[in-house]
């Protein structure tokens, strides 16, 4: 299904909103960001970049993470991805190139700001979208994931021919959320150091991504 124009994410997720767990999630959020000597990210302003940079009717990628970078400057609220300016980049993105530039012979680009996926229709979705400075999985269980979970079963019951990258056993886990006979699962090591040697620069999800979309006559996207 492609939505019309009049659709938007909040249209889409405006029941899961007025929940009581998001509302409780967005409360202590409010109190968190207010809080002078928390360190949390991205930015307040950034935390649904996700689904401002990729509208609902263009989504054809859907590429899950975990939770933003807990380094200054780096989150921005599109998984994996950072602010142009940061050099070097983190090693999870740094593998993504490689694993780009084995597929598609691509040469790796001069910054790591994936907004330009984004644009094209890719979601850069993270299971839990803040983060507290140094602490990864710091925000883990506060609600976000019930809200992003939501966000994969709504997009795998209303949309067709979508294409799943799930990277690692955390978002491979997601699967069961995720329709396979309507839509196309991939799945690879996560690109952290920790695993990606084990299959994730070969893989190929990228052409293979391209090649599915290709085949349902659904434009690619200019990794």
């Amino acid at each position: 299904m492609i939505y019309n124009n009049v659709y938007s994410w909040k249209t889409i997720l405006s029941e899961e909103i007025q929940k009581t767990y998001f509302k409780k999630l967005a409360n202590k959020l409010k109190s968190t960001y207010a809080d002078p000597n928390a360190k949390i990210f991205p930015l307040k302003t950034e935390i649904f970049n996700a689904f401002k940079l990729c509208d609902i009717n263009t989504v054809k990628v859907i590429i899950l993470g975990q939770d933003p970078y807990p380094t200054a400057g780096h989150a921005h609220g599109l998984s994996f991805s950072v602010s142009k300016h940061i050099k070097p980049f983190p090693k999870s993105l740094n593998n993504i190139f490689k694993a780009l530039s084995v597929d598609l012979n691509q040469v790796p680009p001069e910054h790591g700001d994936l907004t330009h996926w984004a644009s094209q229709g890719v979601l850069l979705l993270n299971s839990v979208l803040t983060v507290a400075e140094g602490k990864p999985d710091s925000h883990k269980g506060i609600g976000w994931e019930k809200f992003t979970d939501a966000v994969i079963k709504k997009l795998s019951n209303e949309k067709v021919h979508l294409v799943f990258l799930l990277w690692g056993a955390k978002a491979q886990a997601k699967k069961v959320l995720i329709d396979t006979k309507k839509h196309y699962v991939l799945m690879a090591p996560h690109p952290s150091p920790l695993s990606a040697y084990r299959g994730f620069f070969d893989c190929k999800h990228f052409s293979k991504t391209n090649e599915y979309l290709a085949k349902n006559r659904i434009s690619m996207i200019n990794w």
